[in-house]
């Protein structure tokens, strides 16, 4: 039986990736004597490493499955440890990082490995939250087309 395009049947490829999330930062360009191109680097020194564990996690998950076409939809639930000068009623981290650049590490991260182009993705929701472990909680849907 086929199914509309409102009685969709999505599932989810879920995953989480333990460690304190880190934005994407801006990126630095210079020029070395000698050289044709532009050297471009990460503003932050633990992006990258933030953005392979990411990735790594991600290619585990999906196994060997191929890059999925069509569009998607993504989550990021991200957890900070909470300052213990902060009242425990309060769940939402509202200082930095920007939820923006924390979501660009994520599709940065996934491009190549769940997807092939972060322009497949057609809906994205970022939240940002204290937690008894700083973490980054992933679901990635694929919408049938």
């Amino acid at each position: 039986m086929k199914t509309s395009s409102t009685q969709r049947s999505l599932t989810p490829i879920n995953f989480t990736v333990y460690g304190t999330p880190v934005p994407q930062g801006s990126k630095r360009a210079f020029y070395k004597a000698g050289m044709k191109h532009a050297v471009v680097i990460e503003d932050n020194s633990k992006t990258k490493p933030w953005r392979q564990e990411l990735a790594g996690t991600a290619a585990e998950k999906m196994g060997n499955r191929p890059i999925e076409l069509g569009p998607i939809i993504v989550q990021c639930m991200f957890f900070f440890d909470r300052p213990k000068s902060l009242k425990k009623s309060v769940s939402a981290k509202t200082t930095k990082p920007d939820v923006d650049k924390l979501a660009r590490t994520v599709l940065d991260a996934l491009t190549g490995t769940v997807f092939k182009d972060d322009g497949q993705v057609i809906e994205l929701r970022v939240a940002k939250l204290f937690g008894d472990r700083p973490r980054a909680e992933i679901s990635v849907t694929i919408v049938p087309y």
